[in-house]
C-alpha cells in the first residue's frame, strides 16, 4: 500500500498543511489554520492521526496545532533548535506578523536532535533531513516518491532567507545538498502554492540550478 498525500491549504497566508496516510494511519504535516478545516478532512479520509510534524514553527505553519492536539491526542514532533518558538510570539513571528494575533502554542512533546534518520508513526515510514535556511530549524520529511519541505523550496522559488536565523547561503547549500540529491521523479509539497518535482527544479529554478 502506497503512501498519499491530502493537501488542506489554510489561512490567509494559503499555507499547505498534508494529511500524509497510508492505510488506516496518517501524519498530519504543519497545520498552519482552519482547524475544523483539517478535522473534516481527515474525516472524510477516514484516517486515524498519529503524530503533528512541524517543517518549522514559524506562525503560519502553527495555527491550528493546539486545536489539532485537543481533538486528537497525539504528539507533536519539532526540531529541537525551533522547540522554544511554539511558546514564544516573537520567535514564531506571530507577535508581528499574524493577522489574527499572537500565538502561543503547548510545548512540543518530542524535540528532535535533527540529523538525517529513519523513523516510522504507526506503519508510515519516513526519512527525516536537515533543511535550514529559511529558518534556523527547518526541516523535510522524505517519503516513498515525495518530500514535503515547508519554506525552503517552491515552485520555480525559494523560501525567504530575511527573517531571524534565516541565511540564504545556507538555504542555497540546504537545496544543493539535501534536496537536489533525491531522485529527479520525486515530488516536492511545498508549505506554500503548488506541487512540483525536483528535476524540474534543478533544470528551471532561476535561484538554485540543479
Amino acid at each position: 500500500m502506497s503512501i498519499e498525500i491530502q493537501k488542506v491549504v489554510t489561512g490567509p497566508l494559503q499555507e499547505n498543511c498534508y494529511i500524509v496516510h497510508q492505510g488506516s494511519n496518517a501524519l498530519i504535516i504543519d497545520p498552519g489554520a482552519d482547524a475544523d478545516k483539517i478535522i473534516n478532512t481527515i474525516s472524510q479520509l477516514d484516517v486515524i492521526p498519529r503524530a503533528v510534524l512541524l517543517t518549522h514553527t514559524h506562525f503560519d505553519h502553527i495555527g491550528a496545532l493546539d486545536a489539532i492536539r485537543d481533538t486528537y491526542h497525539i504528539p507533536v514532533y519539532v526540531n529541537a533548535l525551533e522547540e522554544d518558538w511554539l511558546t514564544d510570539p516573537n520567535l514564531n513571528l506571530s507577535a508581528e506578523m499574524s493577522p489574527t494575533g499572537p500565538i502561543v502554542c503547548e510545548p512540543a512533546e518530542f524535540a528532535l536532535d535533527v540529523h538525517s534518520c529513519t523513523r516510522r508513526l504507526g506503519d508510515i515510514e519516513f526519512q527525516i533531513i536537515p533543511t535550514p535556511g529559511h529558518s534556523i530549524g527547518s526541516m523535510s520529511f522524505v517519503f516513498d516518491h515525495c518530500v514535503i519541505v515547508g519554506d525552503v523550496l517552491f515552485h520555480h522559488s525559494i523560501g525567504r532567507s530575511d527573517f531571524p536565523t534565516g541565511n540564504q547561503q545556507q538555504l542555497i547549500e540546504t537545496i544543493q545538498t539535501q534536496l537536489y540529491t533525491l531522485p529527479d521523479e520525486t515530488i516536492v509539497y511545498p508549505g506554500h502554492g503548488m506541487e512540483t518535482t525536483i528535476g524540474e527544479e534543478k533544470k528551471h529554478n532561476p535561484y538554485v540550478k540543479g
